[in-house]
């Protein structure tokens, strides 16, 4: 095991060196250089670091635990977000773009009033602080504890690790976030990233070799035939996650997190041009296609090896498999990779949260005379209180009855649907105003904490979800009946950047969605 802490070491500081040097000259005398990496990304950087702020041990940990409890019904979250994709290349970012965003709440200003912006802005960074950071951090740490047994090298109980590995985990994705802006983060990301898919794939494939003796598809068939109803990907409707809510609430949250995330969409805001943000956009679609070969499969085959074994403690599963099949060596490359993974995601998170913070709240309502320098100055404060923050809220997160990975993704509805309910019906509905949008907001938290947290209404969370939004936007037009819109706002190209669409963004976006339909069509 030394092997692999020496090998984990090794491949964690190279990132940081690498990342250093290409940074050396970098003085972010301007809040776009610092937010937005001075609009240079490619679409390479681009959707390689989307992939790596959403796939973080959140997913490796608590998705795997959940496909090896559930099976494969739960690559649902991953697939259909191609579908958001191709939506967020087509409409959205072509508009984002033309109106030289620097946050997606911004629209909100245009659309509505700075009061709409400000809110939004508040819910968002409040929602990071308390659901996805922790969960993120919490995640990373459980993954670092049980490859290297930390707990026993140190003679302290396996919580206390778990706290100090939290701590130590956001210190260093912090130092990313607060010196390097989003380039620290893009250059750290396409390292890591390259690492994600040798690394994730290993996994599989070491696993399938051992089990069909140096055959892949042997040992792949020998998982298949132990467990069939492991590879459905239609989700009855007392599973874990039903294959009705495609139809409701989950498309909603996947065209929110794609299109309308600050955290995932502010890669595309700084991309050299619309081209570039198109191809990275509609590459990331092809990534969250291929994605359950990481973070579905290893999980099922955990259930080959293990069966019921960890079926109160699911979230151990991915960890104990990488044990399990991959050599020492590699044990430590791998849990690099993951360190990277968490690191990629909380310091992404950070930049966006600052960026939110410094561009939507201090400079719009506290001090709006404020200079580049000023914002940057502001945005690293506010990294560094969140991170704080969030490090104090992550060992809340322990005990999870339905995996982390669900825990997660209720908690998101709390914040998520009404915000996108109000995006959309910007977007879409002239009628709505100020007034509607602003009620809508409060009333979404209230119906969705009502009947998950309080009344507990017996409907799958994602069906609730669903009805939130219809009722989201309901309200809008009721109150947009009596307090009537006045600002009929329609977007103005701002030339910040060069907006010519990629030629073949609609042919890519074609084959994505069939991709999809296919892929459950064969896994049903």
């Amino acid at each position: 095991m030394n092997l692999a802490l020496l090998t984990f070491a090794l491949f964690t500081a190279f990132v940081g060196i690498y990342v250093f040097y290409r940074l050396r000259k970098e003085k972010f005398e301007s809040a776009s250089s610092y937010f937005l990496g001075g609009r240079t990304l490619s679409a390479p950087i681009v959707a390689i670091s989307m992939l790596l702020t959403n796939i973080s041990t959140e997913h490796l940990v608590g998705m795997n635990g959940s496909a090896y409890k559930n099976g494969f019904v739960v690559m649902a979250w991953e697939v259909t977000s191609a579908i958001a994709l191709v939506i967020g290349a087509i409409y959205f970012i072509p508009r984002y773009l033309k109106m030289g965003l620097t946050t997606i709440p911004q629209y909100l200003e245009l659309r509505f009033d700075k009061t709409t912006h400000t809110i939004v802005n508040l819910l968002l960074i409040f929602s990071f602080v308390v659901t996805v950071l922790p969960v993120v951090l919490y995640t990373g740490a459980l993954n670092i504890e049980t490859l290297f047994d930390i707990s026993v090298k140190f003679n302290i109980t396996r919580m206390e690790s778990i706290r100090y590995l939290i701590f130590i985990i956001g210190i260093l994705g912090s130092i990313y976030a607060i010196f390097g802006g989003l380039k620290a983060v893009a250059y750290s990301d396409a390292i890591y990233g390259i690492g994600l898919f040798i690394g994730g794939l290993m996994v599989p494939a070491f696993a399938l070799m051992d089990i069909g003796h140096n055959n892949i598809l042997n040992g792949l068939s020998q998982v298949y035939h132990s467990a069939p109803e492991k590879f459905n990907s239609i989700g009855k409707e007392d599973s874990i996650l039903p294959f009705s809510t495609l139809f409701t609430g989950l498309m909603i949250n996947q065209i929110y997190f794609w299109c309308m995330n600050q955290v995932i969409v502010q890669r595309a805001l700084g991309a050299a041009n619309l081209k570039e943000a198109q191809k990275g956009f509609l590459l990331m679609g092809v990534f969250k296609i291929l994605m359950p070969i990481i973070i579905v499969l290893p999980g099922v085959i955990g259930f080959y090896y293990f069966k019921e074994r960890f079926y109160g403690v699911q979230d151990t599963v991915y960890p104990e498999l990488v044990k399990k099949v991959l050599p020492i060596s590699l044990v430590g490359f791998f849990a690099a990779v993951v360190m990277g993974t968490v690191l990629s995601a909380l310091n992404g998170i950070l930049n966006s949260a600052a960026t939110l913070f410094s561009m939507g709240v201090y400079k719009r309502q506290i001090n709006p005379a404020a200079g580049d320098k000023r914002l940057v100055y502001i945005g690293r404060g506010a990294s560094v209180v969140l991170a704080v923050f969030a490090m104090c809220v992550a060992p809340l997160v322990a005990k999870a009855p339905q995996g982390l990975y669900q825990l997660l993704q209720q908690l998101n509805g709390i914040f998520f649907i009404p915000i996108a309910s109000i995006l959309l019906g910007g977007f879409f509905i002239k009628s709505i105003s100020a007034a509607g949008a602003k009620v809508a907001v409060f009333t979404g938290l209230i119906f969705y904490l009502l009947t998950s947290f309080v009344l507990k209404v017996h409907l799958h969370f994602i069906h609730v979800w669903g009805i939130e939004f219809v009722l989201n936007i309901l309200v809008m037009l009721g109150v947009s009946a009596v307090y009537k819109n006045k600002n009929y706002y329609t977007p103005k190209y701002t030339g910040e950047v060069e907006i010519t669409p990629w030629k073949y963004a609609k042919p890519v976006a074609v084959f994505l969605i069939i991709a999809t339909i296919l892929v459950f069509y064969l896994l049903s």
